[in-house]
């Protein structure tokens, strides 16, 4: 079977590694271009990229595969690299570019999909993060037969875990990843022995996760203490939780839901061990926070850098 692959990310990026592993002969590389990022926004390779060139797997990384879009150039560069592979099948894990209808109808087994929902639960580009934030007790790995809807394609394997009570996006992503590989290795070997069984997804139940958002980073302390909590670990580690104290923007990154009352926003009690801040309902014992510039620190080694105590008011950051 000839494989190519198109992915992104890290989470891209462990499945491509378990493909590989497994001896599937991964004949083109899909990736988005490389993008600026650090203080020089000196140009940086995805990790799928970097694997990739790693194992000399051959690469193409058009800024678009829509022949009639903004960049029809670019699309015809990653058409005649897909024409050129023959790929028997197409895994696609987080690339972050729509897949024409060309794309889908190319392969003679089409496009595979990891996504890390139980779908239909979380159709969308940011299923761990919507999962956490949500509460759900469960999440997992779906592979999909892409069609030309959003995460609509029939089901082909699905397998779920339990979501932990202190589950960050960065702990579930790094769970999830992992069963992606798993998933879609069995799902290639079911594949190519003609066993693959397709199910359509329930019409009841469809959620989507949409894009976070910075904006969405800013607390807002009238909510509910659990609802702020689940968001800490939701947008850990991007684009984190913020709020202002004495007009320093704070980033918030861990806390327990703990009683207490007051105005929202206001520092209740401050020692070595946490802060505790009242919010709408309840309040919010934090014991990991991060100064403009700085680390993320314990509250021990944070209160010592920043002078605060109880009856202080944190307001919520700009939306």
């Amino acid at each position: 079977m000839r494989v190519a692959f198109a992915g992104t990310p890290e989470f891209a990026q462990i499945a491509l590694t378990a493909l590989h592993a497994a001896g599937f002969d991964i004949v083109l590389v899909l990736t988005q271009p490389d993008r600026p990022a650090g203080r020089g926004m000196r140009l940086h390779p995805s990790p799928v990229k970097a694997f990739a060139l790693e194992h000399g797997i051959p690469l193409s990384q058009p800024r678009s595969l829509r022949l009639d879009g903004k960049f029809p150039d670019q699309a015809a560069v990653g058409r005649d690299a897909l024409l050129a592979a023959r790929p028997d099948v197409l895994v696609v894990a987080a690339y972050g570019l729509i897949l024409p209808q060309w794309v889908l109808d190319l392969p003679r087994l089409g496009c595979l999909n990891i996504h890390g929902s139980l779908l239909p639960r979380w159709r969308g580009a940011a299923p761990i993060h919507r999962a956490i934030e949500a509460g759900d007790a469960r999440t997992g790995i779906t592979i999909m037969q892409m069609d030309s809807g959003l995460d609509t394609g029939d089901m082909l394997l699905i397998e779920s875990i339990a979501i932990a009570p202190d589950e960050s996006t960065a702990s579930l992503h790094d769970r999830l990843a992992p069963l992606g590989g798993r998933l879609i290795a069995r799902a290639l070997e079911l594949a190519a022995c003609g066993g693959l069984v397709r199910r359509p997804q329930p019409s009841a139940g469809v959620t989507y996760a949409h894009k976070v958002d910075k904006a969405e980073a800013a607390i807002d302390w009238r909510e509910p203490a659990a609802a702020i909590e689940r968001r800490l670990r939701a947008f850990d580690p991007f684009p984190g939780a913020t709020a202002v104290l004495d007009g320093e923007t704070i980033k918030c990154w861990r806390g327990a839901v703990v009683e207490g009352a007051g105005a929202p926003g206001a520092v209740l009690v401050v020692d070595e061990t946490g802060i505790t801040v009242a919010c709408g309902e309840g309040a919010l014992r934090f014991t990991e926070l991060q100064r403009a510039g700085g680390k993320r620190m314990p509250i021990a080694q944070f209160i010592q850098g920043k002078s605060t105590e109880a009856g202080r008011v944190f307001a919520p950051a700009i939306r």
